[in-house]
C-alpha cells in the first residue's frame, strides 16, 4: 500500500486547509485510515480516525473543527480543518491500517500563522 499525502500549507488562523490521503496499491483488509500529527518537540498524534465502515473519531482539540471523510471510489480520505489555530501547525502524515500493520505516507507540513 502506497500513501500521498498532499494539500498542506501556510494559512492564517481561523482559515481552512483540506488535506488528502490517496491509497494505491493492494488496499484489501484496510479496516481503517488516520491522520496523525507532529509538531516539532512533540510527539506524534492522532487528530481523526475513519473506518472503511464510515465511523470516526477525533482528538479532542479538533473536535468540532475538523472532520475526516473517505471516498471510497478514489481511494482517498480527507481532513477538512476549519478555524485552523497556531497549535495546528505540524507536519500531518495519514496512515492505513491492516490488522497488524499499518502503513505511513510522507507527510505534509501545515503551518498556521498568528
Amino acid at each position: 500500500v502506497q500513501l500521498q499525502a498532499s494539500g498542506g500549507g501556510l494559512v492564517q488562523a481561523g482559515g481552512s486547509l483540506r488535506l488528502s490521503c490517496a491509497a494505491s496499491g493492494s488496499i484489501s483488509g484496510i479496516y481503517g485510515t488516520g491522520w496523525y500529527r507532529q509538531a516539532p518537540g512533540k510527539e506524534r498524534e492522532l487528530v481523526a480516525f475513519i473506518t472503511s465502515g464510515g465511523s470516526t473519531n477525533y482528538a479532542d482539540s479538533v473536535e468540532g473543527r475538523f472532520t475526516i471523510s473517505r471516498d471510497n471510489a478514489k481511494n482517498t480520505v480527507y481532513l477538512q480543518m476549519n478555524s485552523l489555530k497556531p497549535e495546528d501547525t505540524a507536519v500531518y502524515y495519514c496512515s492505513a491500517k491492516r490488522t497488524v500493520v499499518a502503513y505511513w505516507g510522507q507527510g505534509t507540513l501545515v503551518t498556521v500563522s498568528s
